[in-house]
């Protein structure tokens, strides 16, 4: 039979586990705000959390949506998610305004050796400008990269499944 203290214990545990599993850690929330800030020119923003139908979305189970505003007024959303390189996964932010069209994306961790040629800004402006009416394909509408050529196409499909997913949640009137 458990012990009380067992039990407690595996209680705290599986809570710990839990919250952070929906969490953003330290690291990657100042690193999204920064971009935040610079992007929208707004100090001391406001992230709220959207509360997303995940069934209905082409999305990853670690991934957030946040609407951002300043003074009560809306700013925009980012997107904070994940995507798979060659042996593990980086992570990525994709900021729109209220016109729901991409102002930037950056890549804010990358966890290989190789493939790093993908957070330049020069290739990550590609996507500025993109809205739901666009499906983009690599090495056609976005430059291939020699050596990040798994983690290049890995953000092109994260990209187009975000525009899929703006279009859905417009129709669905959540943005």
């Amino acid at each position: 039979m458990f012990g009380f203290k067992k039990i407690q214990l595996i209680s705290v545990t599986l809570v710990f586990v839990l919250l952070s599993s929906f969490t953003v850690s330290n690291r990657l929330m100042k690193k999204m705000l920064k971009e935040i800030e610079t992007t929208f020119n707004a100090k001391e923003v406001k992230l709220i959390s959207l509360e997303l139908n995940k069934e209905q979305l082409i999305i990853h189970e670690k991934d957030h949506f946040f609407k951002i505003e300043k003074n009560n007024q809306l700013l925009g959303y980012a997107y904070l998610g994940k995507a798979a390189s060659k042996t593990d996964e980086f992570d990525y932010l994709i900021l729109i305004d209220t016109d729901l069209i991409i102002k930037k994306t950056k890549i804010l961790i990358y966890r290989e050796d190789y493939g790093g040629e993908i957070g330049s800004k020069r290739w990550l402006k590609q996507f500025i400008g993109k809205s739901a009416k666009d499906e983009l394909l690599y090495e056609k509408d976005i430059i291939a990269i020699s050596g990040a050529t798994i983690s290049a196409t890995s953000m092109t499909k994260a990209v187009n499944a975000f525009l899929k997913n703006i279009s859905i949640l417009k129709e669905n009137k959540v943005l």
